[in-house]
């Protein structure tokens, strides 16, 4: 019989660590991870037949719950054609057009493969558009791997105990600036872009303080540098719009990933028609990809939006606000210090009195040994979270009361060994 464990020993012969992800692994929580074998609306299974409500939801794009049945039909139409072809397809166009209908300012997008290729990329057109070299990014805040972008990091990274990468030079991040999350820094003319998440929900979940996204759009309107939004998490899972339409503040420059593929690998970023201009073949900055607005992503990307509703946001929300409830008390009840920090559909852990308000904080909170204790009691109750305390819980629109209760009872018998 095939097990986990001699899943995980065979991985270790060939992939490094056994994961293709360090996100995946449990070197902070302690053990060896399961290895899902499949997945149905709130659950996945792993190869030992162990179901588990699941709230990693592949850290975000399962909006729509596991192998949901449009998905699974538009991707089984779209390969039905074929899976690449190195030309346009009428899918890029629609998805492109349904992303900028969805968010005021934003005119154009170029679809490319993955999150961190987003950022990157869009890291390339602000510089190229502003003439600039400099960025600003902030203390936590995750923006992929791409070398200028990984120093003072959160997710993996921070999991890691890392405060950059080897193998990134010092040249690669002369030119990044970095600022504590929540503080709106003072800019000069030398600044291309002020990189953010909107949310940060890479080092737990941290919301934004008020009037700091404000303050950043008027800071970078005063030295003519752009604003850009990392919306890998947040883009079309807060709301319709995105954080734009969510606070009220809109940036220069947009990143998108995880629900625009509907599970499958797919980014984006995009502008106003003017700065996207500067892209070849139309302009000066080049960015290409050969898999970029893959017809199978792209037709399961369209699929997800096509569900993401009015209602489907109000029951996003309604859900991670039942849980949150549930899992306070539950905490309260055991006498347990936690905190819950909720933005919309988004929901974060902290065993802590205080919410943290920047990464120092949110390090300190996940970094004294609860978290570990705590996500290995809801493993063995067959409740999923990740393996990792800088993580966001990601409910999704297939989690029901059922599950929402089963997991508050393991929270509360949890907590009680705490």
């Amino acid at each position: 019989m095939t097990t986990n464990e001699s899943l995980f020993e065979r991985a270790q012969a060939v992939i490094p660590g056994g994961v293709n992800s360090p996100v995946r692994a449990f070197g902070s929580v302690g053990g060896r991870p399961y290895f899902v074998e499949r997945g149905e609306g709130p659950f996945v299974y792993d190869v030992e037949g162990k179901r588990y409500i699941d709230f990693v939801q592949s850290y975000g794009p399962s909006i729509l719950g596991h192998a949901h049945p449009a998905i699974l039909a538009a991707i089984n139409d779209a390969a039905s054609r074929g899976t690449s072809y190195g030309a346009p397809t009428e899918n890029e166009v629609r998805i492109a057009e349904e992303m900028c209908d969805r968010v005021a300012g934003m005119e154009m997008v170029r679809l490319v493969s993955s999150g961190t290729e987003a950022a990157m990329s869009a890291i390339r057109l602000a510089r190229g558009a502003t003439g600039r070299d400099k960025i600003v990014k902030f203390a936590g805040n995750y923006h992929g791997h791409t070398d200028s972008l990984l120093v003072a990091g959160g997710s993996g990274v921070a999991q890691q105990g890392l405060k950059g990468s080897e193998g990134v030079t010092a040249g690669a991040i002369a030119d990044t600036i970095v600022a504590p999350y929540n503080v709106v820094p003072e800019l000069d003319e030398s600044i291309a872009v002020v990189c953010v998440e909107p949310v940060a929900a890479n080092m737990g979940l941290v919301a934004p303080a008020p009037g700091f996204l404000e303050g950043l759009r008027a800071e970078c309107d005063r030295v003519g540098a752009l604003l850009l939004f990392d919306e890998v998490i947040t883009g079309f899972r807060l709301c319709r719009g995105g954080s734009a339409a969510w606070f009220g503040v809109q940036p220069d420059v947009w990143c998108f990933g995880k629900v625009i593929g509907g599970g499958l690998p797919m980014g984006a970023f995009g502008a106003s028609r003017e700065a996207m201009g500067n892209l070849a073949p139309l302009g000066g900055v080049y960015q290409a990809g050969t898999l970029s607005g893959n017809p199978l992503a792209t037709a399961a990307g369209l699929a997800a939006l096509s569900h993401l509703t009015t209602d489907a946001y109000e029951q996003l929300t309604a859900t991670a606000s039942r849980l949150q409830e549930g899992m306070l008390d539950a905490f309260a009840a055991a006498g347990v210090s936690a905190v819950l920090p909720r933005v919309g559909p988004l929901l974060g852990l902290f065993f802590t009195d205080i919410e943290p308000h920047d990464f120092d904080s949110a390090k300190a909170a996940a970094d004294n040994g609860v978290y570990p204790r705590f996500f290995h009691g809801m493993l063995d109750r067959g409740i999923a979270l990740a393996p990792g305390a800088y993580e966001a819980l990601f409910p999704s629109l297939a989690h029901g009361t059922a599950e929402i209760d089963a997991t508050i009872e393991a929270v509360a018998e949890v907590a009680s060994t705490l």
